[in-house]
C-alpha cells in the first residue's frame, strides 16, 4: 500500500474513532463555541458540523480581529489613509472592509498611496525607501501579531526612523471572554480556545474561565482531528465533572506561552478600553501604544479625530460575533451582502464567519 494511501486511511479511522467517542459522550446537549477565526474557518471547510450528532452545536464568537474592529475605528483609519504625501500599509484583508461611506480600495482608486504588506518589516521597508513621506502601519489583530508590530516601534525608535508610525486597534482575548461568560443572552457550555493567541499568552489569562464560570476550555490545533480531538476534551471533562483549560495544542502551544513576546508587548503597550462592534466597550480589552513611543503612534502624530460612527442599517454582524445567531439568520446574507459587495466585516474577512458560511456549504442551522 502506498505511504500517501495508507497515512490517509489512518486518518480517516482516527476521525472515525474521535466521532464515536463524541457520539457516546454527548448525550445531553452542549454548546461549544470557537474563539478564533481560523477554528471557524476549518470547521466550515471540513463541514464538521454535518459530521458531529445533533446534541453538539459548535457557534462562532469574536474570533476575527478584522471583524470586531469597531466602525468609527474603520472611519478613523479611512480618514488617516486619505491624508497627503501619506503611505497606509496594511494586510490585504482590511483593503475591502466597509467605513461609512467608502473603503481602502476606494480610496486607492480616488488617489490615496495604500500598499499591501506581509508584515510590520515590509511596512518598515517603506518608509526606509521612503524617507520623504510619512508610513503608517494600520495595526489590527489579537495576541498573535501584536509581538511583531511592538518590535516594528522598537525598531523604529532606535533607527531613528521618525517618519513610520502605527495606529493600535490591537485587541486582547481575555477580557471578551469575560464578557461572553457574563453575557445572560448566550448560553455557553465551553469553548475552543485559540491556539495562535495561547502561543503567545499561555494558558494562565484564561484559567479563570474554567475557575470562576465553570467553563471547560481546550487550546487547540486547526486540522479537523485537532478539532475532534478537542471535543472528545471537552466533552470528557463534562462527563467527569471537570472544568479546567487544558492544551490539545501542545506541539506549539506551552502552558507560561512566549515569555519573550509578552516582555516585548508589555514594553511599548499597555492595556485600554475599546469598543468591539456589535458589543461594545469592553474595559483593558485593547492596546494603546506606550508615552515612550508617542513619536511613532499614528492616532497622536496625525491628532486622528475620535469617530462616533453608526453600525451598517441591517448589519448583524455583531450578534454573529457574540454567537447569538448564526450568520444565515442575517436578512442580508447572501443577498445584499456577499463577499464580492459586503456590508459588514463578517463578510469580507477570511477568518470572517459569514465569509465562511457562505464559501462552504453548510447544514441548516436556522
Amino acid at each position: 500500500m502506498p505511504m500517501q494511501e495508507k497515512g490517509s486511511k489512518d486518518l480517516l479511522a482516527k476521525a472515525g474513532d474521535y466521532l464515536s467517542e463524541i457520539q457516546a459522550l454527548a448525550q445531553s446537549p452542549v454548546t461549544i463555541m470557537e474563539v478564533c477565526g481560523t477554528h471557524t474557518v476549518a470547521i466550515a471547510k471540513n463541514a464538521l458540523r454535518d459530521l458531529l450528532p445533533e446534541t453538539v452545536r459548535l457557534i462562532s464568537g469574536p474570533g476575527c480581529p478584522v471583524c470586531v474592529t469597531d466602525s468609527s475605528d474603520i472611519d478613523r483609519y479611512l480618514y488617516l489613509a486619505a491624508q497627503p504625501n501619506l503611505i497606509t500599509a496594511t494586510f490585504g484583508d482590511m483593503i475591502r472592509v466597509p467605513g461609512t461611506e467608502k473603503n481602502l480600495q476606494v480610496l486607492r482608486a480616488e488617489g490615496a498611496d495604500v500598499r499591501i504588506v506581509y508584515s510590520t518589516q515590509d511596512a518598515l521597508d517603506l518608509a526606509r525607501k521612503n524617507p520623504d513621506k510619512e508610513v503608517a502601519f494600520l495595526g489590527i489583530g489579537f495576541e498573535t501579531t501584536t509581538p511583531t508590530v511592538a518590535l516594528s516601534l522598537e525598531t523604529a525608535k532606535q533607527e531613528g526612523l521618525e517618519n513610520y508610525s502605527v495606529l493600535s486597534m490591537h485587541k486582547i482575548v481575555p477580557p471578551v471572554l469575560k464578557l461572553l461568560a457574563e453575557d445572560d443572552e448566550l448560553v455557553v457550555d465551553a469553548f475552543i480556545d485559540p491556539g495562535h493567541v495561547c502561543s503567545i499568552i499561555g494558558i494562565e489569562p484564561l484559567a479563570f474561565m474554567a475557575k470562576d464560570y465553570g467553563l471547560p476550555g481546550v487550546v487547540t490545533g486547526f486540522s479537523a482531528l485537532d478539532i475532534l480531538e478537542a471535543l472528545v476534551m471537552i466533552l470528557r471533562q463534562r462527563a467527569e465533572g471537570r472544568s479546567e483549560i487544558e492544551i490539545q495544542y501542545k506541539r506549539v502551544v506551552k502552558a507560561e506561552g512566549n515569555p519573550h513576546a509578552q516582555r516585548v508587548v508589555k514594553r511599548v503597550f499597555q492595556p485600554v478600553d475599546v469598543s468591539w462592534r456589535g458589543i461594545g466597550m469592553i474595559p483593558q480589552s485593547g492596546l494603546g501604544i506606550r508615552e515612550e513611543y508617542c513619536a511613532w503612534d499614528a492616532a497622536q502624530k496625525f491628532a486622528l479625530p475620535v469617530f462616533h460612527s453608526p453600525e451598517t442599517p441591517g448589519c448583524r454582524c455583531g450578534e454573529v460575533l457574540k454567537g447569538v445567531i448564526y450568520p444565515t439568520q442575517c436578512a442580508l446574507f447572501a443577498k445584499r451582502c456577499t463577499p464580492m459587495k459586503p456590508v459588514g466585516p463578517c463578510m469580507v474577512s477570511t477568518e470572517g464567519s459569514c465569509a465562511a458560511y457562505h464559501r462552504y456549504s453548510q447544514r441548516s442551522v436556522d
